[in-house]
């Protein structure tokens, strides 16, 4: 697993609620930090740095806080494309499509368009993930903006994420709007595949998805279970 694959990991482990679970995974997700990108890591360990240093009631009102539509911070990425409207029901249903072209059946709760879950899928096939990632790219760094504005840690997660697209990123909102007419996403196409490991030395959570009973030889993972 190459480290644009773990900085995902990661940063989709931190964007995550911050429960009980996160304050558990924190020796492990602090020990994948070197296989991260180099920019991304000191990021990363900085906000560890401060969940391990926040009482976990105040890092939940926090985190609410912080990733409200209301306020344009959404972890959902076809709201930034398509709001509250009809066609955002055929985007979900497009995002969970791909999953189960790669042998991933969505077992969550949260929609599939979830943040963290697309991290955990892009992580694990990079090719397509990577691809849904740079489909809602504006998105991502207009979330990326409005979280810097608003002064918080996740500032840094949000741009570790980042770091793992081709390109830089925009210093502004204009500039990341600019992103949206340089042409039509590419198509996101793959043929399904099993489950591959996290690679030799990569400890981490499991991820959000899990194989479907169609796929042969991948390794079934646990579902989340409420604390």
């Amino acid at each position: 697993m190459g480290p644009d694959a773990v900085t995902r990991l990661v940063a989709g482990r931190c964007l995550e609620y911050p429960d009980s679970r996160l304050y558990a995974d924190l020796p492990r997700l602090r020990a994948a930090l070197g296989a991260t990108r180099p920019e991304a890591a000191p990021l990363l360990a900085g906000f560890l740095d401060h969940v391990a240093a926040t009482e976990p009631l105040d890092l939940c009102a926090h985190y609410t806080a912080t990733f409200d539509t209301r306020n344009r911070r959404c972890l959902y990425l076809t709201w930034w494309a398509d709001g509250d409207t009809r066609r955002r029901g055929l985007s979900l249903v497009r995002v969970k499509q791909l999953y189960r072209d790669h042998g991933l059946e969505y077992a969550d709760e949260e929609l599939p368009d979830f943040l963290p879950v697309a991290l955990d899928f892009a992580a694990r096939h990079p090719e397509a993930g990577t691809a849904l990632l740079e489909e809602h790219r504006v998105g991502l760094e207009l979330l990326r903006l409005a979280v810097s504005a608003a002064n918080t840690p996740y500032t840094a997660v949000l741009e570790a994420l980042c770091s793992t697209l081709p390109g830089p990123s925009p210093r502004t909102r204009e500039e990341a709007r600019a992103l949206a007419r340089n042409g039509p996403p590419r198509e996101l196409v793959g043929v399904g595949s099993p489950l591959e490991p996290f690679g030799p030395g990569i400890d981490l959570p499991w991820p959000a998805v899990r194989p479907t009973a169609a796929t042969s030889g991948a390794p079934a993972l646990p579902e989340r279970t409420s604390d």
